[in-house]
């Protein structure tokens, strides 16, 4: 389905565009708000992301999957724009106003915001593969394709993050059993 709606952008369908950002937008923006931390900058990022998948379609080879692809350009795009040293804004913040961008969403966040605060405090290089993995769901394979890493070292960078999230969560639970007494 994505190969004909990418045929159709190619050949300047603006509604084939509208199609794709549609299929793809929310959660994009979810993907980077969680990798950036800030709502303004995860909105800039998807529309940069977008407008570069515009600008340079004609690149890509249709026989490939589209997604890596596009979350390559998405996480580049978050970082660059981090780079500029934009003002960041704390992920607990940005949940309390938009983490329900898509309708599909029947969580309530509240429940994870201790998770998602330990995972924004991880450092990036392990912060965007559990977020690529464990929030949007790519394979390895595909997280190290879109990072550019090899894949040994994206499983190290997996493996060390779990460690770390699972040891913040164990003492969040630990501190939370000793209000409850």
């Amino acid at each position: 389905m994505d190969r004909i709606l990418l045929q159709r952008i190619r050949e300047k369908d603006k509604h084939a565009f509208e199609e794709l950002y549609n299929k793809y937008g929310a959660y994009a923006l979810r993907v980077a708000a969680a990798v950036t931390g800030s709502a303004a900058i995860a909105a800039d990022a998807v529309q940069e992301a977008f407008i570069r998948v515009y600008y340079n379609l004609d690149s890509f080879d249709l026989d490939r999957p589209f997604e890596p692809w596009f979350y390559r350009i998405l996480i580049n795009e978050c970082k660059r724009l981090l780079k500029k040293g934009s003002k960041v804004t704390y992920i607990s913040d940005y949940m309390e106003t938009a983490w329900n961008v898509s309708e599909e969403d029947d969580y309530n966040f509240v429940e994870y915001e201790e998770l998602y605060r330990a995972i924004s405090n991880l450092n990036d290089k392990i912060r965007i593969p559990i977020i690529l993995k464990y929030l949007k769901g790519f394979k390895e394979t595909e997280i190290a394709q879109i990072l550019g890493l090899n894949l040994n070292t994206l499983k190290s960078r997996l493996y060390k993050g779990r460690q770390k999230l699972k040891k913040v969560l164990k003492d969040y639970g630990e501190r939370s059993r000793e209000y409850e007494l």
